[in-house]
């Protein structure tokens, strides 16, 4: 990417602090980078390592208290003079925020008001930073929209943020960002919860935009890959420190910190299969002896030969699951939304089957219409010989212990007000497993201690504990009934690669020990590659495109859509 050599910003031994009662945590430690004219930056690590909290102190946006900036310079070289950012009270802040420098945040749901429709909430920025009419601030509005190629400009204008699909409300924040032409903008993890074609269509977006109006940009991630797509420098940081500085080539070819090999080691590779994926922990450990070993193609030949010998556990047939999406004055429907049609599979005892496609493509309405949680129109899911469909509700949560799912946000699947030990235990007392509330609790602690949890965290609440910990949580509670057959809906997508490596080689030993089938649901094709047997990609119609061995779908595409899936992968250099 082409680039003028002048320098946007400049930030120099940035320290940020953050109390809690008497204890004082130093999430940034003086670290110093700058942002060139028609640059992207990447600032990457794992959650905890201080760059959104480096982002956050550019917009001044570090809530205080508990948070405080306690020393360092934020030089913008954008107007006629350098100004420290640092040195201005809120009133002058803002007029810089939104103004000269932008911000793209995680989560597009929470960042836009639910209450107002998204043509008001552009508005709103056109005209807190622009002299111009209402008349021309929509007019603008619409322009933006049509920058960012939303379909439908004027109708999206019209909508509320929940109408719209993740990715259109992505591209509604990127417009708002864009509304006052800023020269800088910072993109807080801005695809990390998108499938990966919207992903892709997101970073090719921004490069484009920024082509154009000649922007800095700051992009934050703990995805290298991503970095890869996009950036033209990189830091990588570890426990609020810079660890390594480069150009992204540097990086990937020639890496020199421990951490920054380990961060990109984890990401499932898509030209070969270990059995376990390396950790960024094996790579501080010690780097220089660690070693992935990598399944060879005759276990892998042997492996399915033994799998697919007997009858399969699981049968779906022909299975439709659709929604009403409107009625008629009489309240009988007169539109569905067809989210699985026609769809049919057998899943082998020991086996993980994957299911991949885009939002909206079914697999999770497969999911949820196996365990009954959905109702279905037709079709017939067969277990182990029993017809789900025919089923009295007692014979259902008999079947219910057999067959459990582990859902894609662990924080909305456990009560907050219930501590994990209590959680986990709750499906042990409906289900009457063991005898005695003591013989629980110590199944409960002894299942902890196997998903790498502590005893003590049986009393913690939900609140406690990171991402990858309450995912943890999850699993722990979905063996509590002594299950066969699990169901991983997304259960990965929203943690770091670091953390996802770790729950995967969690879920690959769990199943091991348990004797467990798995159907795996995911977006990320390279993460269904390295667990399953075995993969079904699934389009928008909710229709089975492609079926096959894992390896075969990735080396042998049917189709144009799984093309465009695996072409969608951040691949590296």
């Amino acid at each position: 990417m082409n680039h003028s050599t002048s320098i946007l910003l400049e930030v120099k031994n940035l320290e940020v602090k953050f109390s809690s009662g008497n204890d004082i945590f130093t999430a940034v430690k003086g670290i110093s980078f700058h942002l060139n004219q028609g640059e992207t930056l990447s600032i990457v690590g794992e959650s905890g390592s201080g760059k959104s909290v480096t982002s956050l102190s550019i917009m001044q946006l570090i809530p205080s208290p508990p948070g405080k900036i306690t020393g360092g310079e934020i030089n913008y070289f954008g107007r006629e003079e350098k100004i420290n950012l640092l040195s201005l009270n809120e009133h002058n802040m803002r007029s810089f925020r939104g103004k000269d420098i932008a911000m793209i945040f995680q989560e597009p749901m929470t960042s836009l008001n639910p209450v107002f429709t998204c043509g008001d909430q552009i508005l709103e920025a056109i005209l807190l930073h622009q002299k111009c009419s209402k008349k021309e601030a929509k007019i603008k509005a619409i322009e933006l929209f049509n920058e960012v190629q939303l379909p439908r400009p004027e109708s999206i204008f019209e909508a509320y943020p929940h109408q719209l699909s993740g990715g259109q409300k992505q591209r509604v924040m990127i417009a708002m960002a864009l509304s006052c032409e800023p020269s800088i903008l910072i993109a807080d993890e801005p695809t990390t919860a998108l499938d990966v074609t919207v992903q892709k269509t997101i970073l090719q977006l921004l490069k484009t935009i920024q082509q154009k109006r000649q922007m800095g940009i700051i992009f934050i991630t703990h995805d290298l890959g991503v970095v890869a797509e996009i950036s033209d420098r990189a830091l990588v940081m570890q426990n609020g420190s810079v660890v390594e500085e480069g150009s992204v080539v540097d990086l990937f070819k020639n890496p020199k910190h421990p951490y920054t090999k380990g961060l990109l080691a984890c990401r499932p590779p898509l030209d070969k299969r270990y059995i376990h994926l390396p950790t960024v922990s094996d790579f501080l450990q010690n780097e220089n002896v660690f070693q992935p070993v990598e399944i060879t193609k005759n276990d892998r030949e042997q492996n399915h030969t033994e799998l697919y010998s007997s009858d399969p556990v699981l049968e779906v047939k022909n299975l439709k699951t659709h929604f009403p999406l409107k009625k008629n004055i009489f309240g009988k429907t007169t539109a569905w939304v067809k989210a699985v049609d026609d769809v049919s599979f057998k899943v082998y005892k020991g086996e993980t089957l994957g299911l991949v496609g885009e939002s909206g493509c079914g697999k999770t309405t497969i999911g949820r219409s196996i365990v009954q949680l959905v109702n279905s129109i037709s079709g017939e899911i067969n277990y182990k010989g029993q017809q789900l469909f025919e089923l009295k509700t007692e014979e259902l949560r008999l079947i219910r212990k057999k067959i459990q799912i582990i859902f894609q946000d662990p924080y909305s699947s456990l009560n907050p007000r219930i501590p994990i030990g209590k959680a986990i235990q709750e499906p042990m007392n409906v289900h009457g497993i063991l005898n005695t509330e003591k013989e629980r609790k110590e199944y409960v602690i002894n299942l902890l201690e196997k998903v790498s949890l502590k005893p003590e965290h049986f009393y913690r609440y939900p609140h406690e504990f990171s991402g990858g910990q309450r995912q943890r949580i999850c699993i722990a509670r979905a063996l509590a009934v002594q299950p066969e057959f699990i169901i991983c809906d997304e259960s990965v997508s929203s943690l770091d690669v670091s953390v996802q490596a770790q729950v995967l080689n969690l879920l690959n030993d769990l199943k091991s020990e348990f004797q467990l089938t798995y159907i795996f649901i995911s977006h990320d094709l390279s993460v269904v590659k390295f667990m399953c047997d075995r993969m079904i990609v699934m389009n928008k119609s909710g229709k089975i495109e492609q079926m096959d061995e894992a390896d075969a779908v990735y080396a042998n595409p049917q189709t144009e859509y799984t093309k465009t899936l695996i072409d969608s992968i951040p691949k590296g250099f």
